[in-house]
Parts: C-alpha cells; sequence; structure tokens
C-alpha cells in the first residue's frame, strides 16, 4: 500500500483549484499528492460562471466575456451594466486543460482513475479503497458529496439548482453576443423558481439552459420542452444541437463542516463551499481554495479552518422562504433587481460588502417574507 502526504478524493473544482493553488505557492513540492476520481476529466461535461473585476489565475479558461446582462419577468426587462464587473464563462474542458497541463508536469502529483469505495479513518492514518487498490495518507481532502447527510435531517432547508442547458447554433441571428440573460422569470412558474438562463457568444451561437430553485428534479423531457419553447420564442426556427449539459447543486446552509476532523477536511459542495443562495460555485471555490492553501501551510488541524459568515445567515432566510413557498423566488429576485445597483447586488453575492451595503440591497427584497424567516429560523433552533 503506498502513502501519500495527501490525497484529494473526487477531482472537482474545488480539488482541481487547490491542488492547482498548491503548485503554484511552491510550497508543497516536498509532499505527495495523490489524486483519485472516476471520471477522467477529458470531457466537456459542464459550464461555470462567475463575475469578476480583476484579471485571475483562470483567465486562459474564460472562452467568453458579457459587460452587460438582461434581468426580466412577465412584466418587465432591466439592461444590467455590470462595470466594474464583467461576467466570465469558464468551459469545463478549459479548466480541466489548464490544470492538468501544469500538474501533469508534476513528480510529486499522482492521478488515478479509479471509483473510491471506502474511506476509513483512524487516529494519525486515512485509509482509501477503490475497487482495485487501497492507498493511505496523513491528511485527506475529500470533495465526494454526502447526499444522506444533507437530506436526511429537517434543520436546514436543502433545495436544488437543477438544469439542462443546450449550446445551439441558430440559422437566424437573434442573439447579442454582447450580453448575456442572468435570470428570465419569463417562463410559467409552475409553483417553483423557474428561469432561462442565456450565454451567447455569437449571433447564432449560445447556451440556453432552463433552470430551477426547487427540491424536486424534472423529468428530463421537461426541461428539453420548455427550452424548445424559449428557442420559438426568440424566433428560431432552425437550429443544430451542438452540445447538451445537465446538472444537480445542492442549495443549503447544512453545516457540512461539522463533519471536519483533524485529518480529514471536506471541500467544495461536500464542504459547503458552494454559494447556497444562488447554486454559483466558481467564485467561492476560488475564494475558498486559496485560503486553504495558506492554512495548509500553517496549520495542522481542519477542524479549525471554517469561520461562519452572516452571508451564511442571509442564504438560510432566503432558502427558508423558497422552502416552504417555492413559487415566491421570482418575486424576490424581481424586487431585487427591478431598481437595484446592479454593482452593489453582485458584489453582495460574492459576500464582499459593508453592513451598511447589506441593507441597501436587503431593504429591495419584500420585506414581511424576510422578517417572517427570521422567526421560522430561530423557531428550527438553528446554530
Amino acid at each position: 500500500m503506498k502513502h501519500f502526504d495527501y490525497i484529494f478524493t473526487g477531482t472537482g473544482l474545488s480539488a482541481l483549484m487547490t491542488v492547482y493553488k498548491m503548485v503554484l505557492s511552491g510550497k508543497f513540492k516536498d509532499k505527495s499528492i495523490l489524486l483519485i476520481d472516476e471520471n477522467t476529466k477529458k470531457s466537456n461535461d459542464r459550464t461555470w460562471c462567475f463575475w469578476g473585476k480583476e484579471e485571475v489565475i483562470w483567465h486562459k479558461s474564460i472562452s467568453k466575456k458579457w459587460d452587460s446582462a438582461l434581468f426580466a419577468n412577465k412584466d418587465f426587462r432591466r439592461d444590467l451594466d455590470l462595470k466594474p464587473y464583467q461576467y466570465n464563462m469558464v468551459r469545463g474542458l478549459d479548466f480541466y486543460t489548464q490544470v492538468f497541463d501544469l500538474i501533469s508536469k508534476q513528480e510529486n502529483i499522482t492521478f488515478v482513475n479509479q471509483k473510491v469505495t471506502a474511506i476509513e479513518e483512524s487516529e494519525n492514518v486515512i485509509l482509501i479503497q477503490t475497487a482495485s487498490e487501497s492507498f493511505s495518507c496523513s491528511k485527506l481532502l475529500n470533495s465526494i458529496y454526502n447526499k444522506q447527510k444533507a437530506e436526511n435531517q429537517t434543520k436546514y432547508p436543502v433545495l436544488q439548482q437543477h438544469f439542462i442547458g443546450w449550446f445551439i447554433k441558430s440559422e437566424q441571428p437573434v442573439f447579442n453576443p454582447e450580453q448575456a440573460t442572468f435570470m428570465d422569470f419569463s417562463v410559467e412558474q409552475k409553483g417553483n423558481t423557474r428561469f432561462m438562463y442565456v450565454l451567447p457568444t455569437s449571433k447564432t451561437d449560445a447556451l440556453l439552459e432552463y433552470t430551477l430553485f426547487s427540491k424536486n428534479l424534472l423529468p428530463k423531457q421537461e426541461y428539453e420542452t420548455e427550452i424548445k419553447n424559449y428557442i420559438q420564442k426568440l424566433g428560431i426556427t432552425n437550429y443544430e444541437i451542438i452540445e447538451k449539459e445537465q446538472g444537480s447543486i445542492p442549495m443549503t446552509c447544512y453545516p457540512f463542516w461539522k463533519l471536519n476532523t483533524k485529518n480529514v477536511i471536506n471541500i467544495g459542495t461536500s464542504g459547503g463551499w458552494t454559494k447556497a443562495s444562488t447554486g454559483y460555485t466558481f467564485k467561492n471555490s476560488d475564494k475558498k481554495s486559496t485560503e486553504l492553501v495558506l492554512f495548509l501551510t500553517t496549520e495542522t488541524d481542519f477542524t479549525k479552518f471554517h469561520k461562519r459568515t452572516k452571508y451564511w445567515l442571509y442564504d438560510l432566510l432566503l432558502l427558508d422562504i423558497l422552502d416552504r413557498k417555492n413559487e415566491l423566488g421570482s418575486s424576490i429576485f424581481s424586487s431585487m433587481f427591478k431598481k437595484g445597483n446592479p454593482t452593489l447586488i453582485f458584489k453582495f453575492l460574492d459576500e464582499e460588502t459593508s453592513l451598511t451595503e447589506d441593507i441597501k440591497v436587503i431593504l429591495k427584497c419584500p420585506k414581511i417574507l424576510f422578517i417572517k424567516a427570521i422567526f421560522h429560523v430561530a423557531f428550527r433552533k438553528i446554530k
């Protein structure tokens, strides 16, 4: 059995960001690192987006940027000037290529294309079992999501950001390649929070995603029927589907960090790194992975890593409302974006606002709903 200093079980976004930054730091050259995943990361299996102001280390993976976004519902449409932010699109394969181009050159890093079947922790050593091999390590960074832990409890609401997306090429030049559609709630809500999300890369090419924030997934046909209806509404009569993608991202304030031990840390969605109120993952994982790499250079006890912030409570209040009254999502987001300052809203969603700025954003939302949510959350005795 081969022993490693660090093992990553699962090589999703958070794991790859972390190991990439470990290499860049130059402080882990003498540490043996193993990555284990059943996925080879050689296909374009997902798309991430994030807004930002400065150039990031992932600039090679950004395939498109927008300075403007559209927010819409049945009653109004608003063009959002994002400056000084830009909305960035990262395609999965581009990100994987950037990361593996670097880590494949490192003699101390090994990638094993296998499925993890068991993890056992003793006081000083963690054992990882796959179908054909066993490994051990001193520190484990796990990003394999434990669905049962989050969903088999009632204190914390668990919704899903679930979607199916089509990359299409249209014969009609209907798209504005200079503007992303951030949320279009003009689609039928059907008792849920449902919207279309459109990322145009040219006048004829775009990714269209039918997205829900709700508890239960839909039959595949329902997502695709809604995409077809939206394409028709745009005036497109002839088009080709280039690629498809689908996903379901947990939206919850469940305290995953409480599952961390001295030598095992849960990262990514498994560690609560996903932004609970929106399902956005890229920016949060970028921040958290930077914090984790710095932590690894100074600390050894993973139970000390997490710090809960005021944004955890804000997210919890929104999820509490959507858990009980899922149909209210459109009105909540619409009230925020109808007259709110887009720059301030994105700063708020990035968890970088002062308390005064928080209040400016929150006051745009339906006040009675959130006051009731405060009492409901308090009644649940959430800590």
